[in-house]
C-alpha cells in the first residue's frame, strides 16, 4: 500500500512560533524565581501591537512586557514602533482549590494527550518531521551566521515522503519559504537556499529527479512576521508534535506550567511511547492518556502499536501501568518539569531533542522484565 506523509516546520520568526517563544520565556522567568508558579500565558502579535494575557499566580517579580520585547529583538525584529499591552490575572480560586489539594495534586484540566515514537529514525521521530525541522534549523543558522545574506526571521519548510507498505520509498517534495530584504534577488536566494540549506540537510537522504523542490514558490516574501500575519500562542500544534502523522488532543503546550496535563501529559506519553519502541515491543507506538480536572489518576490509558507489536497491546498497556506513575505530581517529579527549560521547547518541536528528560530510554529494560512477569 502506498501513502504519502507530510510534515512542516517554522522558524522562530514565524508569528505563531514567536508567540509561543514569548509565552514560554515568560513561564521560564517565573519558574526561575518561583518553582511553584502557575502559568497559563497567551500571546497575540499583530502589526504594531503585542498583547500578553492569561492567568499567572507567582511570587516572582517579572516584567512581562520587557521579556516580550527582548525575545522579539533577539529573534531579529525591531520593537521601536510596537505597543505592548498586558492583561494578566491570577489563577481562578476554584481551579486552584480543585487541583492543589493537601493530599494529592490533581490534573490542571480535563484533556486527552498523545505520545508517539517510531523506529524509523535514531531519535524515534517520523523522518518527515526530522527533515522539516532540520531545514528550518539550518535556515536560521544560515541567517544568524550570514551564510546567506539579506534573509529575515520568518520562514517555514515542508517535506513529503512516500511510504510503500509502511517503509520509506522516496522523498516526494521539499518546500522552503524564507522572508528576505526587498533588495535580495529571488533567483540568487533560491540558489543559495538550495545549496546551503536543502543540499546540506539532504546530504544523506537521496532526492531523485522526480522530487519536487520549491523555494519561495509564491515569489517575493519581503513583508513577514507579525507585520504580515497575526501570531497566536498554540496555533502550531502539529509543528510542535509529530507533524500530523498521529493524533493530537488539541491542547497547546506553550505558555503552560507542568500542572497543565496538556503539556506534562503529552511529555510523559512521548516518554512511554519511546521506551516501548526502544524495548522492541513495537516498531511504532501511540500512547493516549486522558485526565479529569482535579483528579490525579488518568481516566483512560491506551496503547496503539499499529499492528507492529511483538506482544499484545493489552499486555503492553498492563506493563505501562506498572512501570509509569501517571499522576501529575509524579510526572513533574520524574521529568523534572519545575525547571525553566521551556523556551528551548517552543521552537523546533517539543520532541526528539535528547537533552529533555522525556526523551530518556531508561525504562525499556524494565518494561520488558515487567511483561515477562505478567
Amino acid at each position: 500500500m502506498k501513502r504519502i506523509y507530510t510534515a512542516e516546520s517554522v522558524t522562530s520568526g514565524h508569528p505563531d512560533k514567536l508567540a509561543d517563544l514569548i509565552a514560554d520565556s515568560i513561564l521560564d522567568a517565573c519558574l526561575e524565581q518561583d518553582r511553584n508558579s502557575r502559568v497559563a500565558c497567551e500571546v497575540m502579535l499583530t502589526s504594531g501591537k503585542v498583547i500578553i494575557a492569561g492567568e499567572i499566580t507567582t511570587k516572582a517579580k517579572v516584567d512581562y512586557k520587557e521579556i516580550a520585547r527582548a525575545v522579539i529583538e533577539d529573534v531579529g525584529y525591531p520593537t521601536t514602533d510596537i505597543e505592548f499591552e498586558e492583561r494578566i490575572n491570577s489563577q481562578s480560586d476554584d481551579i486552584a482549590s480543585g487541583v492543589f489539594k493537601e493530599d494529592e495534586q490533581g490534573a490542571g484540566d480535563q484533556g486527552i494527550v498523545y505520545g508517539y515514537a517510531s523506529d524509523e529514525t535514531l531519535d524515534y521521530m517520523p523522518l518527515t518531521v526530522v527533515l522539516a525541522q532540520r531545514l528550518t534549523a539550518r535556515l536560521e543558522y544560515c541567517r544568524n551566521e550570514e551564510i546567506i545574506k539579506d534573509i529575515l526571521p520568518d520562514g517555514k519548510s515542508q517535506v513529503s515522503i512516500e511510504y510503500i507498505n509502511d517503509r520509506i520509498s522516496k522523498v516526494v517534495s521539499v518546500i522552503v519559504s524564507c522572508q528576505h530584504k526587498a533588495s535580495k534577488n529571488i533567483d540568487k536566494l533560491r540558489k543559495e537556499i538550495k545549496e546551503n540549506v536543502i543540499d546540506f540537510v539532504f546530504c544523506e537522504v537521496e532526492l531523485d529527479a522526480e522530487t519536487e523542490v520549491l523555494i519561495n514558490p509564491s515569489g517575493r516574501f519581503v513583508v513577514g512576521g507579525f507585520q504580515a500575519d497575526t501570531g497566536l500562542t498554540g496555533r502550531k500544534l502539529m509543528v510542535d508534535s509529530y507533524g500530523g502523522l498521529t493524533r493530537h488532543g488539541g491542547g497547546a503546550f506553550s505558555g503552560k506550567d507542568a500542572s497543565k496535563v496538556d503539556r506534562s501529559g503529552a511529555y510523559i506519553a512521548r516518554y512511554i511511547a519511546k521506551n516501548i519502541v526502544s524495548a522492541r515491543l513495537a516498531e511504532k507506538c501511540e500512547v493516549a492518556i486522558s485526565y479529569a480536572i482535579g483528579k490525579a489518576e488518568p481516566t483512560c490509558v491506551d496503547v496503539n502499536t499499529f499492528y507492529t507489536g511483538m506482544v499484545s497491546e493489552e499486555l503492553i498497556k498492563r506493563a505501562v501501568l506498572k512501570v509509569f506513575d501517571l499522576r501529575p505530581a509524579k510526572i513533574i517529579e520524574k521529568l523534572d518539569l519545575l525547571q525553566p527549560i521551556y523556551a528551548q521547547t517552543s521552537v523546533g518541536g517539543h520532541f526528539g531533542k535528547e537533552f529533555f528528560m522525556w526523551e530518556l530510554l531508561d525504562k525499556a529494560n524494565e518494561l520488558n522484565k515487567t511483561i515477562l512477569n505478567l
